[in-house]
């Protein structure tokens, strides 16, 4: 089963943006660990970013 999304902007009379995505249900758990495997990672280099330095 194949997921679908359109997204359509307008921006007065001359600019136009359309989007389209097309998603299997391997490809949403590829989008997840993608973005879980981010969301770890950010946490520790923040600790570090902000810890002092003596």
């Amino acid at each position: 089963m194949v997921q679908t999304a359109t997204a359509e902007v307008r921006l007065g009379e001359h600019v136009s943006l359309r989007a389209e995505v097309r998603v299997t249900p391997a490809g949403l758990l590829a989008i997840g660990a993608l973005v879980s495997g981010i969301i770890l990672s950010v946490a520790p280099l923040v600790w570090s970013a902000r810890r002092r330095r003596y």
